[in-house]
């Protein structure tokens, strides 16, 4: 979008306008849904995100009845760090749950019509607490948290290196839980001390959630689903088993650290039950890490089936199969989803974004361009085009498919002329062009293109933006009407534990309804031009640290 010519489908105040996309009314399923019977049956869905925490009340139709959210606290103790309090968070969960129940219970329902509830939370996000006391040892660092880059450069260099990324599916970064896990051995003297007495216990949030959300230590429910722990890089994502390897190479002690049993997303049993507040005793049978659940909610059950979450960050995955995609490309390779029973794991290629709703954050909080995130499309609608502007976000380094970890932020092409409302669309555009890059790596580890992309999250709700990115992909992008795709799919994984929902099928007519369509409206030149531009902006951030600031050293 740069240089000044104006298109009035995308500029100006004239705000783009998406087309229906027309109900499918025979969808091929042989699967006859009882709606009245559905509605009757309602799943709670924890939604514990990177800056707030959610509780959502789904009827069996996908519907949400009910909804409650709170904003938790972000510490930044140094630059490069990112903290969250567990407890804090376990009482923000608590919260949400209690209000969005009240009202449930308000609108006539009975607590008993709660059948299951569901968990999908911030994934690589690390906790540890000591296993006598049930106590966290430390502030859970956050999964965008970037003070293990000296760490992970040493990480790089050690002997077997070279093989994790075909045992686990992830390179080696500063965003697994790994290297966050060996950062507090080394640096936190009461995990190191936990350790050494074979008191320490690790997870990821969900761990901890269900772990606290059991009762804590009376019940003492310390379990990950497949999806969570295919991020630590200590789960072998072939056998979807520890990998004795993996541990080896981080140089872990099995016995010295409780590491969570590996389940399925949805199951029955695995894990647990609520143990106080109004649900108190109702199961918790489903569980997945919040892009895995957004692909479930986006009902991507098919392999070529692909959706983007614009989140804090922004995630794209893509169904690859029952058989792992290991990238050659700089994406990662994940577990999709477990359903469990006689299904086997289904996989994804992933590519992760960094910053995208925190960019806008950013523009709001730190320079006061915005009071609220919304009006972020009014300003970027404001100008005709970025001005020339190209913003590389890379606040954390850039993830995948760069993967570079010596860039900071960085604002090309300002001028006398640059206004507010320029960098307000770069800052938009800087997620569009990465997820080109991902999907263009994408297309050469699958050897297809995909046809259109379903997005989710809340920068999808800027129709701006959503044109903008059809514009720079090329491909038809696929907005749902109800945009809780996160939450659903961790309600859609307890449901199926529960019988709520018994095949995929039964799901295809879910969200459907008033779905949007943004077909690209620029040439295939134009938009090819403005990628060009901003791969080499990236190219230009690159190795902006020196080897002593991208080490860490003048971190704190």
């Amino acid at each position: 979008m740069a240089g000044g010519n104006k298109r009035a489908a995308t500029t100006g105040t004239e705000e783009p306008q998406p087309i229906p996309k027309k109900q499918i009314i025979d969808n091929g399923s042989s699967v006859q849904l009882d709606e009245k019977k559905l509605r009757q049956f309602y799943i709670g869905s924890i939604d514990q995100g990177t800056t707030s925490t959610r509780f959502i009340i789904f009827d069996g139709t996908g519907k949400p009845v009910a909804s409650h959210q709170i904003e938790f606290t972000q510490q930044y103790p140094h630059s490069g760090w990112h903290e969250h309090d567990p407890l804090e968070i376990i009482t923000s969960v608590e919260q949400c749950i209690e209000r969005a129940t009240e009202l449930f219970i308000d609108q006539g329902h009975d607590i008993s019509d709660i059948k299951a509830v569901g968990i999908t939370n911030q994934r690589e996000t690390t906790v540890v607490w000591d296993t006598n006391t049930g106590e966290p040892l430390h502030n859970a660092i956050a999964w965008p948290d970037t003070r293990t880059k000296g760490l992970v450069r040493e990480l790089k260099a050690r002997d077997g290196a070279d093989a994790l990324h075909d045992i686990c599916g992830l390179p080696l970064s500063t965003y697994p839980s790994s290297v966050k896990l060996v950062w507090l051995l080394k640096n936190v003297d009461a995990v190191r001390e936990a350790y050494d007495e074979g008191r320490l216990s690790f997870g990821t949030m969900d761990t901890w959630l269900l772990y606290k959300l059991n009762g804590g230590k009376e019940r003492d429910i310390h379990v990950t689903d497949a999806t969570n722990a295919s991020r630590t890089m200590f789960m072998n994502l072939h056998t979807v088993e520890y990998d004795d390897k993996l541990l080896g190479f981080f140089q872990l002690d099995r016995k010295k650290v409780n590491l969570p049993n590996i389940v399925p997303s949805s199951s029955p049993d695995a894990f647990g039950a609520l143990s106080t507040g109004r649900l108190k005793g109702v199961r918790i049978t489903g569980c997945l890490g919040d892009q895995s659940a957004a692909l479930v909610g986006q009902q991507g059950f098919s392999p070529g089936s692909a959706k983007n979450t614009y989140g804090t960050g922004c995630f794209l995955l893509y169904n690859v199969g029952e058989k792992p995609v290991i990238s050659k490309h700089g994406l990662l390779a994940t577990i999709a989803y477990d359903f469990g029973g006689k299904r086997k794991p289904v996989y994804a290629l992933e590519g992760s974004i960094a910053v995208a709703g925190s960019g806008v954050k950013f523009l709001m909080n730190n320079l006061g361009f915005i009071t609220h995130s919304h009006k972020i499309s009014d300003l970027a609608a404001s100008v005709d085009d970025n001005g020339g502007c190209v913003f590389v976000t890379a606040f954390s380094g850039l993830f995948a498919p760069y993967w570079i970890d010596d860039a900071k932020g960085t604002i090309f092409g300002i001028t006398q002329h640059t206004e507010r409302g320029h960098i307000a669309r770069a800052t938009l555009e800087a997620t569009c062009f990465q997820t080109k890059a991902i999907l263009d790596a994408m297309e050469l580890d699958s050897g297809h293109k995909l046809a259109e992309l379903a997005v989710d999250g809340g920068m999808s709700n800027s129709n701006l933006c959503m044109q903008t990115q059809a514009n720079i992909i090329g491909i038809p992008v696929d907005r749902p009407a109800m945009r809780e795709t996160t939450s659903l799919g961790a309600a859609i994984a307890a449901g199926f534990a529960v019988g709520i929902w018994k095949e995929f099928d039964e799901l295809k007519e879910i969200n459907q309804l008033d779905r949007m369509i943004f077909k690209p409206n620029v040439s295939k030149e134009e938009s090819a031009k403005m990628f060009k531009k901003w791969g080499r902006a990236v190219e230009m951030c690159r190795g902006w640290l020196a080897t002593d600031e991208a080490n860490g050293e003048n971190d704190f």
